[in-house]
């Protein structure tokens, strides 16, 4: 796996893909309703895609996407 500068430049590249605009690092994007719950499935297409990861669906929650830095911990607990 990436380094984690270069996996946060990647995740704020897929974010910004599917909400449309650059987020903080700790700005909410799901719970805010920034992306909806479609727009979660495309997020973490968007990661596996980018980050050439699996993120197992069992292990996961929309919450583990609210933003930057909870995509960080969700990636470096469950992707294979």
């Amino acid at each position: 796996m990436m380094d984690t500068s270069a996996m946060r430049s990647a995740v704020r590249q897929v974010v910004l893909e599917v909400a449309g605009h650059n987020v903080g690092d700790t700005e909410s994007i799901v719970s805010s309703g920034l992306i909806d719950s479609l727009s979660v499935v495309k997020l973490i297409v968007g990661l596996e895609k980018k980050l050439n990861v699996v993120i197992p669906a069992a292990n996961i929650q929309p919450n583990d996407f609210d933003n930057v830095d909870l995509i960080l911990e969700t990636l470096e607990r469950v992707a294979k």
